[in-house]
């Protein structure tokens, strides 16, 4: 049977991550269910989706031996470290059923609150962590961090180390692949043995079941930096496509294959697994993963889901012939589709309609791919569709990594002259860099209608948006412009679109094979001049993004790390970059 959406939600609402409602004290004393089993906090607390009144906060309960069938959990929330000003306990039992994680909505908080929070059974005391409310009203400054892309076995979580330890963060925003399905020897894993982050022998093939997919995020949460950034901050997250498998859409993935079962019993439980150790509210109809955060009156935000309920299948080059006129018209009518979408009609709707009664200064979409439109010269792409031919083949790729590099040599010296205005420029050198297709049809580049009707309202609306992406493991920030064919808003800035890099995942620098400092800053400086909307980039730096939100500016701000394959690291100070837009500009001036 089909998993439409409404089945989706209604599986969902029976047994996706609800949480145990908190009103405040109730004086509940502890219980003997489970009391002769030794228990630890093996995997941390960590606190979500705050509101002005409300917070989650999460934890698991590890029984020290097998077939425990539940646990009593008892809960405190202070305003003071030593919880000796108790606003909020109780008490709630957990089970296998849940993978004996307990989430408690905690209801009844004050506005731009700070408060600690920990759990106990069986005389076991958690963590103690730290968990703040939004503000509400005049608000004049916000600061998040924006993270994505922590692949285990690539490299140690220094980059969650980093976040945990700023003090003065809002929220941290997850914009998705928290974990990653692969198997041993999967993708980004050859130095998993030499770094101590192997699989285990339990969970060592690709995800397919609950079971699977619940061990995947035990391996994760037992990472104590990934501990330390929950312990110190709220998450506000979205799922991409890892958590469930490669290039996840509607109906099936790219590595979703025959002899791997059916792809909707996959997807729910992944997805059952990710409300179990997320903290996140339940997901039900009346609750959808899209959903929206006020900041008082500084700013909006929107998460939205890009890859499970809405996504049509993700257009292939390879289905085109792209040698011929015929083919190349076949896909700009398929690029265009009107009917084809990443969002659907109604989170669309959603979006658009709060939006439009937002009355923040601020409007900040958390999603998954990019929006910049990144249309590179023709050539470097057919190019390096043949290095990815090769490599897939277990070929050596130099020879073709050594002609793309040349292409892009050349082609950016003509695009020099181009905007120096040199008259010696040929036609045919302008069509050498005039000639562009789409770098990545999995982001937003390959559902083009749906960019248009977005960033058209926006434009209408006259409304300062600001997009937050992931995905890509590398640092991006780019003018978001309309097409000039749009119908609302034709050729205008729309907003701006700030990409963070990832935790651990490798980038554009291992694709490309660029092997040293002086490479990597010709190449970046390349793709900046050869990509029209591109303002910046970082091609080889794991790290993360803050942004500082006030009412006439926000601050982008890139930080990295010096690297993820050695327990001993750095800040590198000389990567950092930070970016200001300005109220009203919608733009990142050259």
């Amino acid at each position: 049977m089909k998993l439409t959406r409404r089945s989706f939600l209604k599986a969902s609402a029976a047994g996706f991550g609800a949480a145990v409602l908190s009103y405040g004290l109730t004086g509940c004393s502890s219980s003997d269910k489970g009391s002769n089993v030794a228990v630890s906090f093996t995997h941390g607390v960590a606190s979500g989706d705050p509101l002005q009144h409300a917070v989650v906060i999460w934890t698991r309960v590890s029984p020290d031996v097998a077939g425990v069938t539940s646990l009593d959990v008892r809960w405190e929330v202070a305003l003071d470290k030593d919880f000796r000003n108790l606003v909020h306990d109780g008490m709630a039992e957990v089970s296998a059923d849940s993978d004996y994680c307990l989430k408690v909505d905690l209801l009844n908080l004050e506005p731009g609150t700070r408060y600690f929070y920990r759990f106990a059974s069986n005389e076991r005391l958690s963590p103690v962590g730290i968990t703040r409310t939004l503000p509400q009203g005049d608000v004049d400054q916000i600061k998040l961090a924006v993270m994505s892309c922590s692949n285990y076995p690539a490299g140690y979580f220094h980059v969650y180390g980093e976040v945990a330890k700023l003090d003065d963060l809002d929220a941290v925003l997850h914009l998705g692949d928290y974990i990653y399905e692969y198997g041993a020897g999967g993708y980004a894993s050859e130095d998993a043995q030499a770094l101590g982050r192997s699989l285990p022998s339990d969970n060592n093939s690709e995800l397919l079941t609950l079971n699977d997919y619940r061990k995947r995020y035990a391996l994760y949460r037992s990472d104590t930096q990934l501990q330390a950034a929950h312990q110190a901050v709220p998450f506000i997250t979205v799922w991409d496509d890892h958590e469930v498998t490669n290039d996840t859409w509607r109906e099936g993935a790219e590595n979703h294959n025959e002899g791997e079962g059916n792809f909707d019993d996959r997807k729910l439980a992944a997805l059952k697994a990710y409300f179990e150790w997320m903290p996140i509210r339940g997901q039900d109809s009346s609750q959808p993963i899209y959903r929206k955060f006020e900041f008082g009156n500084l700013l909006s935000l929107y998460m939205l889901d890009t890859r499970v309920l809405a996504r049509d299948k993700q257009l292939d080059y390879a289905d085109f012939d792209l040698t011929s006129q015929a083919g190349q018209g076949a896909f700009m009518a398929a690029l265009t589709d009107s009917n084809r979408t990443l969002l659907g009609g109604q989170q669309l709707n959603w979006l658009t309609d709060h939006m439009a009664q937002s009355q923040a200064i601020w409007q900040v979409l958390g999603q998954q791919v990019l929006m910049t439109k990144m249309w590179m010269p023709a050539e470097i792409l057919l190019t390096l569709g043949g290095v990815a031919s090769t490599l897939a083949a277990g070929g050596d790729a130099s020879s073709v990594l050594a002609k793309a590099n040349q292409l892009f040599a050349e082609l950016a010296q003509i695009k020099g002259r181009v905007l120096a205005g040199d008259p010696s420029v040929t036609a045919a050198e302008r069509a050498r860099i005039e000639t562009t297709m789409p770098y990545n049809l999995d982001a937003w580049d390959g559902y083009a209608y749906e960019r248009e009707a977005l960033l058209g309202a926006a434009r209408a609306m006259n409304k300062n948006l600001v997009v937050l992406a992931g995905d890509t493991h590398n640092g991006w920030a780019g003018n978001l412009i309309t097409a000039a064919n749009n119908p609302v808003a034709p050729g205008a800035h729309a907003g701006v679109e700030f990409a963070t890099s990832s935790v651990s995942s490798p980038g554009m620098e291992n694709y490309l094979n660029l092997d040293n400092p002086q490479t990597v800053a010709q190449t970046e400086q390349v793709i900046g001049l050869l990509i029209d909307h591109l303002h910046y980039t970082n091609l080889s730096d794991r790290g993360f993004l803050t942004l500082s939100f006030s009412r006439d500016w926000v601050d982008a701000k890139w930080q990295y790390v010096s690297t993820i394959k050695a327990k001993s690291y750095q800040m590198l100070e000389d990567r950092s970059k930070t970016l200001r837009v300005m109220a009203g500009a919608n733009r990142l001036d050259a």
